[in-house]
């Protein structure tokens, strides 16, 4: 990555954006303002959640100091639970304790799987919105994408998740996108999605301007495979569009 310059009157300037930002060239060639307060700001809250996670680190350590000795966890926690029976024998026979035990955790789960279940429903309504609701919402697609978007969501829609309320993307290596212009921080719907097009190994198909005129697309004819468009998956679909062009894939019954 270098800063970007210009040349006036034989100085050289590092250029900056509407905001005052230096702008720096990626290895990649794409340019990104850096917003350098920003990034001090990150790297200190970095450092801080760094400190804690040392501090809690720590602390565990220090607590499972008191278990030194115990190779065998599972015949250790085995022990108790058998010294416990033997005490609950006292009042009522082993096999009766657990026959308690049984029915108080299922009368728990009666009890709360009404409330499991509206959180799920609550859950899959979050998913929609957010996720659903960024496809439907993207600037990137209405730009810069030429097929429809619950293609661009059948395709990609898989490398988002509700993380915390909010959206995070990951790539195909399954680790998070992150963004150019705000290092350290999670990259926004828009800049994650364009990230994923960018490693497509087709999204010469489906971007703009950049349609197939070869290997069977006849412009405005009528293109006859057999194959309804309600029956292609993501991966058809672009492969289609490849092979035939968008206005053949337009004129499949539907």
């Amino acid at each position: 990555m270098k800063l970007k310059t210009q040349t006036i009157d034989g100085k050289t300037y590092a250029e900056v954006n509407e905001q005052g930002l230096p702008i720096y060239i990626h290895d990649d060639g794409k340019e990104v303002a850096h917003d350098a307060a920003q990034t001090v700001a990150t790297i200190t809250r970095l450092n801080g959640e760094a400190k804690t996670n040392r501090e809690r680190y720590e602390k565990a350590e220090s607590s499972l100091a008191a278990f030194a000795g115990i190779e065998d966890p599972v015949a250790a926690k085995k022990a108790l639970e058998t010294l416990k029976n033997f005490d609950d024998k006292k009042l009522v026979d082993t096999g009766e304790v657990e026959k308690v035990k049984a029915e108080a955790i299922k009368a728990v789960e009666d009890k709360y799987a009404p409330i499991v279940q509206e959180r799920d429903s609550y859950q899959a309504q979050l998913h929609k919105e957010l996720i659903g609701g960024g496809f439907a919402r993207s600037e990137f697609i209405q730009k810069n994408i030429s097929v429809p978007i619950d293609m661009v969501q059948n395709t990609f829609g898989q490398n988002f998740k509700i993380e915390e309320g909010k959206v995070v993307a990951y790539g195909a290596d399954g680790q998070k996108i992150f963004s150019r212009s705000r290092p350290g921080e999670v990259a926004n719907f828009d800049e994650a999605l364009e990230s994923l097009v960018d490693g497509y190994q087709y999204k010469d198909s489906i971007l703009k301007g950049s349609q197939a005129n070869g290997g069977g697309f006849h412009g405005g004819g009528n293109t006859n495979t057999g194959l309804k468009r309600s029956e292609m998956n993501a991966n058809t679909k672009a492969d289609y569009i490849h092979q035939h062009g968008q206005a053949a894939y337009l004129k499949l019954s539907k």
